[in-house]
């Protein structure tokens, strides 16, 4: 995991849309639904959007990085 607490239901957006990328699937509408909640959680973070998107990809794409 990231040092960031992340909302369970950013990480699940963010895991659909990873998978559905590896499938080729991925739609810009789930791109843009992604990239809307990272900047909601940035901004009632207080947080910098790269910061929140850089841990989320982290969270998501090597979680055995964090462990």
């Amino acid at each position: 995991m990231s040092d960031l607490d992340l909302p369970d239901d950013l990480v699940q957006l963010e895991r659909n849309a990873w998978e559905a990328a590896q499938r080729g699937e991925l739609t810009a509408a789930q791109a843009a639904e992604v990239q809307a909640a990272i900047t909601a959680h940035a901004e009632a973070s207080g947080l910098d959007r790269y910061t929140v998107e850089m841990a989320l990809k982290k969270t998501v794409r090597h979680p055995e990085a964090g462990a």
